[in-house]
C-alpha cells in the first residue's frame, strides 16, 4: 500500500521527471566529488580508476539519464503508446541509481556484480522504448534503440578492461560513447530544432534540408570512426573540417535572428556551436597543434553539457503544461554552463599557465548552472501538470 502511494507521485508520472531530476543532482554530486579527487583532497577505493570514473559517470551516468528521460517521453509522443510510469519507471530509475552507488562498494561486493548492475541499464532502456515503437510500426525510430545498444557496447568495453577480460579497451569504450551521444544529438537536432523554433517564434517556417542532415550526421560518424581507428594527420583533419562546415551550414539553415530573444532557443544553437567547435579543434589536434582533450571537452562540456541543460529546461516546461519561457535565474544558468565550457576549452589555449585555476573556475560555473536548474526545476518535476492533464 505504501509503495503504491510513493510510486503514484508526479515524479514517476513520465520518464523526463525522475530522470531529469536525477541527472541534475548527479551533475552536481559527480563534479563535486571529481573536483575533490582531482585536487587530491579525497582518496577513495573505487571500482573505477579516477579518470575512468569521471568519464564514465558524466557520460554513462549524467548524459544517459538525460537521454533516458528524453526518449521515454518522446517515444510516447511519437507513437501514441504509453511508456514506463509508476513502479516500473521507479524500478528503472533505481537500476540507474544503483549503477552510480555500487562502484563505491568495491572490495565489499564482487566487481562482476558492480559491472552487471551498471551494464544492465542501457539494454533494459532499449527494450522498453523498442516496445511502443514496434507496436506503432514506426520502424525508423528504432535507430535510437540501435544507438542505445552501441552505448551498451561502449560501456561493455570500459568494464571489460576493469574486469581484465580484455586489455586496453576502456578508452576505446569512452570514445565510442562520446561519438554515439554526439551522433544521437545530431539526429535529434534535425527533429527538434525546426519544431522548437516554429513553436517558439510565431510566423516562422524552417525549411528542412535532408542532404545537409545526412552529410552532417555522416561526416560526424566518419570523424569518430577514424578516431576509434587511431587515425590522425591529413585524413582526420580534412574529415573533421568537412564535418564542421556541413554542420555549420545545417545550423545556419535553421537560423532566425529572433532566437536571441528566446533563451530556450539560443541555448540550443550555442550548444550545437560547441559541437562544431569540437570538430574544428579535432582538426587542430590531428596535427598535434593542441591537446586532444580540448576537442573532447568541447564535445562533452560544451556540446553535451549545454544542449542537455537546454533540452531538459524546454522539455520540462512543455510536458508540465507551462508556458515555454524560462525564468531569469535559468537564463543565468544557461550563461554559466557556457562559461564553464569556455573556461574548460578555449581559455586554456591562451592561458595554459593558469590551467588549474581555469579548471576550478569552470567547475564553479558548472555547479552554479546546475544548482540553478535544480532550484528552478525540482518543484516543476515533482508537481502535477498545471493544466491538470496527464503527462
Amino acid at each position: 500500500m505504501n509503495t503504491q502511494k510513493i510510486f503514484n507521485t508526479p515524479l514517476f508520472g513520465l520518464g523526463f521527471r525522475v530522470f531529469f531530476a536525477m541527472a541534475g543532482l548527479s551533475a552536481l554530486i559527480l563534479i563535486v566529488l571529481w573536483n575533490a579527487i582531482f585536487k587530491g583532497r579525497l582518496t577513495i577505493d573505487h571500482y573505477f580508476a579516477d579518470n575512468y570514473w569521471h568519464a564514465h559517470e558524466m557520460l554513462l551516468g549524467y548524459s544517459v539519464a538525460v537521454i533516458a528521460g528524453f526518449l521515454l517521453t518522446a517515444v510516447k509522443n511519437w507513437t501514441g503508446k504509453p511508456t514506463l510510469t509508476g513502479d516500473k519507471l521507479a524500478g528503472l530509475a533505481l537500476l540507474w541509481l544503483y549503477g552510480r552507488i555500487l562502484p563505491f562498494y568495491a572490495g565489499l561486493l564482487p566487481n562482476a556484480l558492480i559491472a552487471a548492475i551498471d551494464f544492465a541499464f542501457l539494454p533494459v532502456l532499449a527494450y522498453q522504448i523498442s516496445k511502443p515503437i514496434i507496436q506503432a510500426k514506426q520502424f525508423k525510430n528504432l535507430v535510437f534503440v540501435g544507438l542505445l545498444l552501441v552505448l551498451t557496447l561502449g560501456n561493455f568495453l570500459i568494464h571489460a578492461e576493469i574486469l581484465e577480460l580484455c586489455p586496453k579497451t576502456a578508452w576505446t569504450g569512452i570514445q565510442l560513447v562520446v561519438g554515439t551521444i554526439i551522433i544521437m544529438i545530431l539526429i535529434l537536432a534535425g527533429r527538434v530544432f525546426p519544431f522548437f523554433v516554429e513553436r517558439g517564434l510565431h510566423g516562422t517556417l524552417i525549411i528542412r534540408n535532408p542532404l545537409l542532415d545526412a552529410l552532417s550526421i555522416g561526416s560526424a560518424f566518419a570523424v569518430f570512426a577514424m578516431q576509434l581507428g587511431a587515425m590522425s594527420g591529413n585524413i582526420l583533419a580534412l574529415t573533421a573540417i568537412f564535418a564542421a562546415l556541413v554542420n555549420s551550414a545545417r545550423l545556419a539553415g535553421w537560423y532566425v535572428q529572433r532566437i536571441w530573444y528566446v533563451p530556450l532557443l539560443w541555448i540550443l544553437y550555442i550548444g550545437y556551436g560547441w559541437i562544431i567547435l569540437g570538430f574544428i579543434l579535432t582538426t587542430l589536434s590531428a596535427y598535434s597543434w593542441i591537446l586532444p582533450s580540448l576537442a573532447l571537452h568541447a564535445f562533452t562540456v560544451g556540446g553535451i553539457g549545454v544542449l542537455t541543460l537546454g533540452m531538459m529546461a524546454r522539455v520540462s516546461l512543455g510536458h508540465t503544461g507551462r508556458a515555454l519561457r524560462v525564468s531569469n535565474a535559468m537564463a543565468i544558468g544557461f550563461i554559466l554552463v557556457n562559461l564553464a565550457a569556455l573556461l574548460r576549452v578555449l581559455l586554456p589555449l591562451a592561458l595554459s599557465n593558469w590551467y588549474n585555476i581555469l579548471i576550478y573556475a569552470s567547475t564553479l560555473s558548472w555547479l552554479a548552472a546546475f544548482s540553478l536548474f535544480m532550484f528552478v526545476y525540482a518543484p516543476i518535476l515533482t508537481s502535477p501538470r498545471i493544466d491538470k492533464k496527464e503527462d
